[in-house]
């Protein structure tokens, strides 16, 4: 199950109590105060592991505890620390606090760790409390309370193009035959319901990591369908490619969906307009794609479009080759002109 956003309460470990104790040896009498220090709460990190694809290790874990240090013991013995959690989580993944909602780390690389939560200090025993003038001290302190803090986490996904479309436009399909990942198509709408990740592999071992998301409808910014919770995993996208559907079986025009995307994104936010991106005209094998095809064209004449049929699996090889050139020699400025540029009066955001 993929699982992007979880609220977890997290509570370092208790310090462990220092102790009084004397030493009680044959041939010395009044030894004097032995009591040792007690072990260090354990702390709470958290750490990215590339192995990690969501949070769905965190869902059914809303409070976390560290184990708390140990007392201290005779003989001037420190107690046990308590055990460190670490919790793994995979890179994008954006670290809230739940109360405030004050953005903590944007785990943005591939290897890091950052202490969340410190586990408390040990109390002293009271060998710690001798001096001069009191050699016998009956005083010993008390651990401290570890750290609290309640975080949210928020995956934004990572990859190096992210596919974008209305639903059933054919972006499982496509992802399945370019990644061979074994990922659920049907023909009905919001097929997907969750992100998938997978790689598109080159014969000259280059890799690109392709993310498609669910569906987009009309309104996904005002939190309509389920576009509203996966816009934000094509935020960190280094490329986009739009995903339409030119049957128009669905009794829409190509350049509407297209639109719709655009206007989409554009209020969800701007600045992903500005990506590298290409377009995909998929389904050109069914009747009428192609008249459809021929006006989308004409519509957008300077952007870099496709046609392409998943399911029978043409065109896709020179589309291989323009989704390795959009990551590896990623163009200045998106040359893909906005459809809404070409149709002013049809461009009104939702």
């Amino acid at each position: 199950m993929f699982v992007d956003k979880v609220r977890l309460s997290l509570k370092a470990g208790r310090g462990g109590n220092g102790v009084i104790a004397w030493r009680r040896e044959k041939y010395i009498p009044k030894g004097g105060p032995c009591g040792g220090d007690g072990g260090t709460g354990g702390s709470i990190y958290i750490a990215t592991d590339n192995q990690v694809v969501s949070l769905e290790n965190h869902r059914n874990r809303r409070i976390i505890v560290a184990k708390n240090g140990q007392p201290g013991g005779y003989n001037f013995c420190t107690g046990k620390d308590g055990d460190d959690v670490i919790l793994k989580i995979p890179p994008g993944t954006l670290i809230k606090n739940a109360i405030t909602g004050e953005i903590l780390y944007d785990f943005v690389e591939k290897e890091r760790t950052e202490l969340l939560c410190k586990g408390g200090k040990g109390g002293k025993g009271n060998d710690r409390f001798k001096t001069s003038t009191n050699q016998a001290p009956y005083i010993c302190t008390e651990g401290e309370e570890g750290e609290t803090l309640e975080i949210e986490l928020e995956l934004k996904l990572i990859a190096d193009v992210g596919l974008i479309g209305m639903p059933n436009a054919g972006k499982s399909s496509l992802m399945s035959c370019i990644t061979h990942l074994a990922v659920k198509i049907g023909a009905y709408p919001f097929t997907t319901l969750f992100p998938n990740l997978s790689y598109i592999h080159y014969p000259d071992q280059t890799r690109v990591l392709l993310a498609d998301i669910p569906g987009i409808i009309e309104g996904a910014h005002l939190d309509r369908g389920l576009g509203f919770e996966f816009l934000r995993h094509i935020e960190r996208s280094a490329a986009l490619i739009f995903v339409v559907d030119a049957s128009g079986i669905e009794g829409r025009e190509p350049i509407d969906d297209f639109r719709v995307l655009q206007n989409e994104l554009r209020a969800y936010k701007p600045e992903l307009l500005e990506k590298p991106s290409l377009i995909v005209l998929n389904k050109i094998d069914m009747e009428g794609a192609k008249e459809h095809a021929q006006l989308f064209c004409q519509e957008i004449p300077s952007a870099k479009i496709f046609e392409i049929s998943a399911l029978e699996e043409q065109g896709l090889d020179p589309l291989l080759e323009a989704i390795r050139g959009l990551v590896i020699n990623p163009p200045v400025k998106n040359e893909t002109k906005c459809a809404s540029e070409t149709k002013p009066d049809q461009s009104e955001a939702v």
